[in-house]
């Protein structure tokens, strides 16, 4: 697939985002627009994730650690048709099968139960290390934000992971250097994210968390990587494509009105 045809999912998704969180007057736009590109590059490009065996472990898996995040995830797999995408609409709704942190149990092609920062890489590694086991040669993914690699089990799960060799994992740690109560350097400062993953035994590439050439040469890297796992970090923009959420804090969880929907709608058509 071509980088416009990416642009285009990319943008498809942003849109749903917005939509959804409005929709539901709920839910976090800040870092679900600015990993958009990431999860867009996954799951059109890199793992082979289908509508047909989405209900199936024979195939590459996606783990959102970064559960709050939702609105993204189920985005993405209404854009790939693998939930309807009249159901986007239900998001955070009572009865409905897309909550506020992704349900395995009820929604298809969610790989992991998350919400609780922190668990996401472990429970990926432990999907990796099965497949091993298994003989099953498909590889995990997970995405983690950089405030939550301020979770001490993220880094018990990185030690694990480089320990049992689980070179089919790679860890994505989306960059943007806020979180819910502002900057993650005031906060406690998890850089230099880079240093400390390769102290941790992982082999690590950085890059721009926009751009989908740095991202597909990034991912060839993972794949082609032996016995260690890989850790992405991707720099990116909290907010990307809505002119007044980028670089925002405010924006981690909080819903737009009709009318900032309406301008986000215009942002991100203009993107």
């Amino acid at each position: 697939m071509n980088n416009e045809e990416l642009k285009q999912h990319a943008r498809n998704i942003r849109k749903n985002i917005v939509k959804e969180i409005a929709n539901a007057q709920s839910g976090h736009p800040g870092g679900s627009l600015g990993a958009a590109d990431i999860v867009t590059y996954l799951y059109f490009e890199e793992m082979d994730i289908t509508p047909e065996n989405a209900g199936t472990i024979d195939r590459d898996r996606f783990v959102l650690s970064k559960g709050h995040t939702s609105p993204l995830l189920y985005a993405a797999l209404a854009e790939k048709g693998i939930i309807p995408m009249e159901e986007l609409m239900t998001f955070r709704k009572l009865d409905s099968k897309l909550q506020g942190h992704p349900n395995m149990n009820y929604v298809k092609g969610v790989d992991m139960s998350t919400g609780s920062l922190g668990q996401g890489l472990a429970a990926a590694d432990g999907m990796a290390i099965a497949n091993k086991l298994s003989g099953n040669s498909h590889r995990v993914y997970a995405l983690v934000g950089d405030g939550e690699s301020e979770e001490g089990e993220i880094w018990e799960a990185a030690m694990a992971a480089h320990h049992y060799k689980s070179d089919n994992l790679c860890a994505v740690i989306d960059v943007n250097n806020l979180q819910i109560d502002g900057s993650t350097d005031d906060v406690i400062g998890p850089n230099p994210l880079t240093d400390k993953f390769r102290a941790f035994g992982w082999h690590v590439v950085e890059v721009n968390g926009h751009d989908f050439d740095e991202l597909r040469a990034a991912f060839k890297i993972a794949r082609e990587t032996k016995g260690v796992p890989t850790a992405i970090i991707a720099h990116t923009i909290k907010g990307k494509g809505v002119s007044y959420m980028e670089n925002q804090a405010g924006w981690h969880g909080k819903a737009p009105n009709a009318e900032q929907l309406a301008q986000a709608l215009k942002d991100l058509e203009a993107e």
